[in-house]
């Protein structure tokens, strides 16, 4: 029983680390969203080009904090766990998506 509790506790701890990092990524790539479209509507965008500069930069940041959450968190990456912290990533994320989807 006790190791069923830990085991599930190790899984909740896991969707919670990845939902983080999944919402925290959403809220910054929605940040860069927004300032885009603020560029293009005072017009200094010229080209569509213009926007692609910075999000190599926020995926090389998604995956340092994933891969700090790996290393800072090792009881989070055994037995299964780690596809617990995947799956917050992506909920985190969606969550940020789903709500932009639905104010437009």
């Amino acid at each position: 029983m006790a190791t069923e509790l830990v085991r599930m506790l190790q899984w909740f701890m896991g969707l919670l680390a990845g939902a983080i990092i999944g919402a925290a990524f959403g809220m910054i790539q929605e940040a860069a969203r927004r300032r885009n479209e603020k560029l293009q509507q005072n017009g200094k965008l010229q080209n569509a080009w213009g926007v692609m500069p910075g999000s190599g930069k926020r995926v090389a940041f998604l995956l340092i904090a994933l891969v700090l959450v790996q290393i800072v968190c090792p009881l989070l990456f055994v037995n299964g766990t780690q596809w617990w912290v995947s799956a917050g990533v992506i909920g985190g994320y969606a969550a940020i998506l789903v709500r932009r989807l639905k104010t437009s």
